[in-house]
C-alpha cells in the first residue's frame, strides 16, 4: 500500500476518532451514569469521571494527530513506528476488551443501541487496522 493511501487512512481514522469523541457525549444518558454513579462513593465517581475524561482526550489527541499529522505518521521515523504500534495497540486492546471483559448482561435493548454497538466494534477493528498497517509500514521503511 502506498504512503499516500495510508495517508488517507490515518486521515478518515482521525476523523472518526474526532467523530467518537463527540458521540461520546451521549454515552453517559444511554448507560445511565448518573444513577449508576449515585450508588459509589465520591472517591470512586471522581475516579472513574477523571478515567472517562482521560480516555476522551486521548481519543480526540490521537484523531487530531491523525487528521494533521497524517504524513509524518508514516514516515518510517521511530517516532512514527512507536506512535502508530502504540496506537494500534490501544485500539486492539479496546476490540479485545469488548469481548473478553465486559459484561453486557444489562446492556441497554433495543435496535438502535445493537446498531450503536456494532457500528463501535466495527470502528474499532477498523482504528485497530488502520494503525497496525501504519506501524507495519514504518516498520519496513526504518
Amino acid at each position: 500500500m502506498e504512503s499516500i493511501q495510508i495517508d488517507t487512512l490515518l486521515r478518515v481514522a482521525g476523523l472518526a476518532q474526532i467523530a467518537l469523541v463527540a458521540g461520546s457525549f451521549a454515552i453517559p444518558k444511554v448507560l445511565n451514569w448518573r444513577n449508576e454513579l449515585a450508588k459509589v462513593q465520591p472517591l470512586i465517581k471522581q475516579m472513574f469521571w477523571t478515567y472517562a475524561a482521560y480516555i476522551l482526550v486521548i481519543n480526540l489527541c490521537f484523531g487530531l494527530l491523525s487528521v494533521f499529522g497524517s504524513k509524518e505518521l508514516v514516515n518510517g521515523s521511530v517516532l512514527a513506528l512507536l506512535i502508530t504500534g502504540f496506537i494500534a495497540i490501544y485500539w486492539i486492546s479496546r476490540v479485545l476488551i469488548q469481548f473478553l471483559y465486559f459484561d453486557r448482561t444489562n446492556f441497554p435493548a433495543g435496535k438502535w443501541n445493537k446498531l450503536a454497538e456494532v457500528l463501535l466494534v466495527a470502528l474499532f477493528i477498523f482504528l485497530s487496522i488502520v494503525y497496525s498497517l501504519a506501524c507495519y509500514i514504518n516498520y519496513k521503511h526504518s
